[in-house]
């Protein structure tokens, strides 16, 4: 997953594992902060409040005469400050604001309900009994979990589930597979759509999340409806107001860095007039064609810029990693390693079937990470770093 000029290394003293924890990838960012001597073009414990576009009394010859109008506040001292700016790159994320389902009799349970993004650890939930709603990667990690300390852990599916996820379920006494909730009772009864009901004392919400943008106005011009960012045109430029407004981060599964770090690259490459965007009218056909092409598919809109995971005809790589390779083509960078697709690829077929060994166990791929290792994308960076291969 790492960036393609600062690759993910091993180092000394710290977590040394495939899959490290969240602590190691945030040192892998401060790490690379500091080499390319970022730090002190980031201005920390600074809220933005506001971005819109300058006052031009609705007269703009382009996009190019767009200004930006920023205000922020140092949390620190509590002033606020108010700049203009020749363009805006919303770069803030979608793992932050929850995306939680509308359930009969949601607003009157009254006993624990709170979404995985406050989760952090299980033993808040000893010997309760527990429903997990949704069995994507945070739902099943967080059950692995409970499974330890709870009386019983409930989890409620809409579609099928993993090899790996039913193994689990098959393996532990206090673990249960249902199906969607139909309703929950004042009492702390869960009812499901096939009938059966439990009584809880927590739900657990690993429903994702949405995109929100509370401080971005673009005057109706970018709208999220129902997680769809749009219109955007190879999810990052709005066409009626790039290339001074841009996205960084819209695309979910999918190689996260690599594909961010093409994103950042063809927007300075466009700001600096060194690319031209196509035109207003054919950014916008591009952008109904693909719509067109999920509505045939039959993917729901809130999975509008899921890259993998959807097939829109028999050709499509579900992995996403046709889609990055053809970003990385247009900003000059090589396609992704051979190395790199086969690993993400291995990893998530081990996931599947075997769900609570897999990030432990991957001996079919030892020779495929000596080659990584061996890669000069690994290999440019030795002597540099303190680093232990």
């Amino acid at each position: 997953m790492g960036f393609t000029d600062f690759p993910f290394m091993v180092k000394k003293g710290r977590d040394m594992r495939r899959f490290p924890s969240h602590t190691e990838l945030l040192d892998y960012l401060k790490d690379f902060c500091e080499w390319f001597g970022l730090r002190e073009m980031i201005r920390f414990n600074t809220m933005v409040e506001y971005v819109g576009m300058l006052d031009y009394d609705g007269v703009c010859s382009n996009n190019n005469d767009l200004k930006w109008v920023v205000r922020s506040i140092d949390k620190k001292s509590e002033k606020v400050v108010q700049q203009v700016f020749d363009a805006v790159v919303v770069a803030s994320g979608h793992y932050s604001h929850p995306r939680l389902p509308s359930l009969k009799g949601m607003d009157t349970w009254n006993r624990k309900q709170m979404h995985s993004h406050i989760y952090r650890s299980p033993e808040p939930f000893r010997n309760e009994i527990v429903v997990v709603v949704g069995t994507s990667a945070s739902g099943q990690d967080i059950s692995l979990e409970l499974l330890k300390v709870a009386k019983e852990v409930h989890m409620c599916s809409r579609s099928l589930i993993s090899e790996g996820l039913s193994k689990v379920i098959s393996k532990h006494e206090n673990f249960h597979l249902h199906p969607q909730i139909d309703t929950l009772h004042e009492d702390g009864k869960v009812t499901f759509v096939d009938g059966s009901s439990i009584s809880a004392d927590t739900i657990l919400y690993c429903t994702g999340y949405s995109y929100v943008f509370p401080f971005l106005d673009t005057q109706g011009k970018v709208v999220v409806d129902d997680d769809r960012v749009g219109p955007l045109y190879e999810h990052t430029f709005p066409p009626s107001l790039a290339p001074s407004l841009s996205f960084i981060g819209i695309p979910r599964k999918i190689l996260g860095f690599p594909m961010f770090e093409a994103q950042a690259i063809l927007i300075a490459q466009v700001l600096s007039g060194r690319k031209v965007l196509p035109s207003w009218e054919d950014m916008m056909k591009s952008i109904k064609e693909f719509y067109h092409l999920r509505d045939v598919a039959g993917i729901p809109k809130h999975c509008t810029h899921d890259i993998g995971g959807h097939r829109t005809h028999e050709n499509d790589d579900i992995t996403g990693f046709q889609y990055c390779d053809k970003y990385l083509e247009r900003v000059g960078l090589p396609p992704l390693e051979e190395w790199r697709k086969e690993l993400c690829t291995s990893s998530v077929i081990n996931a599947y079937i075997n769900l609570e060994t897999y990030r432990d166990s991957w001996d079919n791929d030892h020779d495929k990470i000596q080659e990584a290792l061996q890669s000069p994308h690994f290999t440019q960076f030795i002597g540099l770093q303190d680093s232990s291969l």
